[in-house]
């Protein structure tokens, strides 16, 4: 039992690097660009996502004060902000996604079809990451599948959304863009590539930086296919 909770822990880190890898090539093969050329000149996409990354620092400081100051001393030095975080990140991320498919069959309803597909294409990464994330860090199975789901549903409300304020919502889809790639891109640095750097062993040093690249290829991949 204990060889599988040991074996279950080395696979879930190897999936945390392969997560870190994903987070990254979402922000800057997918996020980034698509921001980038659907702003105006009085957006900087660069001003929103850094305005995203230093958001997410305060979320996470207040997440640890917050703890620090209600803790109870069986749980004390388990902090584990990155599942609320991945969690938010990943519902702001999920509405800009209904927002897309929305605005789409707005404009074409083949070109509505292809942007879902593309859309479900390179989400299954991202979220095979995320789940990793997500187990790792402690949380059941069935905690995160629930994860999951309720962030699934911010899709739902980013298409109710468009398709009634259309005007207002698609203007706003860079900022929404760009605060979100912040987010993701603190994510990784922040969080998981440290954690990362935990690990010395020298072989699986190596296998943990593949899949950190594997993840950006991965994304980048995609990406290109469905562009």
């Amino acid at each position: 039992m204990l060889f599988k909770e040991k074996l279950a822990l080395r696979i879930f880190h190897l999936l945390f690097s392969f997560a870190a890898g994903t987070l990254l090539g979402t922000a800057f093969f997918d996020l980034l660009p698509e921001a980038a050329s659907s702003a105006s000149k009085n957006i900087n996409i660069f001003l929103w996502t850094l305005i995203g990354f230093l958001f997410f620092f305060l979320i996470e400081r207040f997440i640890h004060w917050f703890h620090h100051h209600h803790e109870h001393p069986s749980t004390k030095g388990q902090v584990k902000p990155t599942v609320a975080l991945i969690t938010f990140g990943d519902s702001v991320h999920n509405f800009i996604d209904g927002i897309a498919i929305a605005a789409s069959f707005l404009v074409d309803i083949p070109l509505g079809i292809v942007t879902a597909l593309a859309v479900a294409a390179h989400e299954i990464p991202q979220e095979i990451g995320d789940f990793s994330i997500l187990l790792h860090k402690g949380v059941d199975r069935r905690k995160v599948l629930l994860l999951n789901l309720l962030s699934s549903l911010a899709a739902i409300v980013g298409a109710v959304l468009t398709f009634f304020m259309a005007d207002f919502v698609i203007g706003l889809l860079p900022v929404f863009l760009s605060v979100t790639a912040g987010f993701f891109i603190y994510i990784a640095a922040s969080d998981l590539i440290p954690e990362i750097h935990h690990e010395n062993r020298k072989g699986f040093a190596v296998i943990e930086t593949a899949l950190l690249f594997l993840g950006v290829i991965v994304i980048w991949v995609f990406v290109s296919l469905f562009d």
